[in-house]
């Protein structure tokens, strides 16, 4: 598929996904595809930064490759390593069968065939169906250090293989980096990068998302959900839920054929949208019932 040429039609693309995006967002998202520049979206968890990267591909009928980031990643991890268990293999059954030549052994043992591609170095191999979505994924987890490779990787879209050479990509990938902002990400990385902060929806907005996203929930029903969830988000927890759990949450009601919240459903569902038990501790019972009240109040007209 080829490139959307405008916003409007960012949005109408990832909209055929079922991925609601507002104009800040698209606008983002148009220069990112036009300039052929990295996207940085940072928010917090369950915003949606991860779902837009999967919507892009399967837009634009691209391959996604996924890096999930952690604690300690290196560049090995992340570019390729060597299968040492079939090295090994291949050195012995040479041995045994008396072709042990060092040279011959050497090119065969350092080649394609040994060779396990990362999510980086399969990024920049060709693909008949265009250059590939490269989803960086909570880079935020990772250390300094691998910052600053993926800031060399990404400045030149190429990689080097002692046993091999230079690997460089024919077409730049599209590359969307993602963070939780657990930290600060350096802003040497920030400024190779065209940046966006992915903040939670407004309630019209959210109420898009979920009929996008679970259709089958009554109008009634989502509205108070969403209500709800947005009042919970102004309270004092640890961890605020994010449209992957409202999403969730809808999805667990309708499932217990609830047609109308009430408190009683909503202690026996909390865990569907906090993921701590203090959060879940402070939230049930009264609390729950006057941010209930508060949200019907909200959706009363005026």
């Amino acid at each position: 598929m080829t490139m959307p040429d405008s916003i409007d039609a960012v949005q109408t693309l990832l909209a055929d996904t079922g991925y609601v995006c507002g104009r800040s967002l698209a606008t983002v998202v148009f220069l990112s595809l036009r300039l052929g520049r990295p996207l940085f979206l940072e928010g917090e968890a369950g915003v949606g930064k991860t779902e837009i990267a999967k919507a892009l591909a399967q837009a634009l009928g691209r391959r996604l490759i996924r890096l999930q980031c952690y604690e300690g990643l290196d560049a090995s991890s992340a570019v390729y390593e060597w299968n040492f268990p079939a090295q090994m293999i291949a050195i012995r059954t040479a041995e045994a069968q008396g072709n042990a030549d060092k040279d011959v052994l050497q090119r065969e043992l350092f080649g394609p065939d040994y060779l396990i591609e990362r999510p980086l170095l399969q990024a920049m191999r060709p693909d008949p169906a265009g250059a590939p979505v490269l989803l960086i994924d909570e880079l935020d987890r990772t250390d300094e250090p691998f910052e600053a490779f993926l800031l060399e990787a990404l400045s030149d879209f190429q990689v080097t293989i002692p046993e091999l050479g230079t690997i460089k990509a024919p077409e730049p990938p599209i590359v969307i980096l993602t963070s939780n902002r657990t930290r600060e990400v350096h802003d040497a990385l920030k400024r190779r990068c065209l940046y966006h902060w992915v903040d939670y929806p407004t309630f019209d907005r959210e109420l898009d998302i979920l009929h996008a996203r679970a259709p089958e929930v009554a109008e009634t029903l989502s509205r108070q959900i969403i209500a709800f969830v947005q009042g919970l988000r102004t309270e004092d927890i640890f961890k605020k839920p994010g449209v992957a759990e409202t999403i969730d949450w809808a999805k667990c009601l309708l499932a217990l054929d609830v047609i109308d919240l009430s408190p009683e459903v909503i202690s026996d569902t909390l865990g569907a949208i906090l993921k701590y038990q203090d959060d879940i501790a402070r939230i049930e019972g009264s609390e729950a019932r006057r941010i209930l009240d508060d949200a019907r109040a909200a959706l009363e007209p005026a």
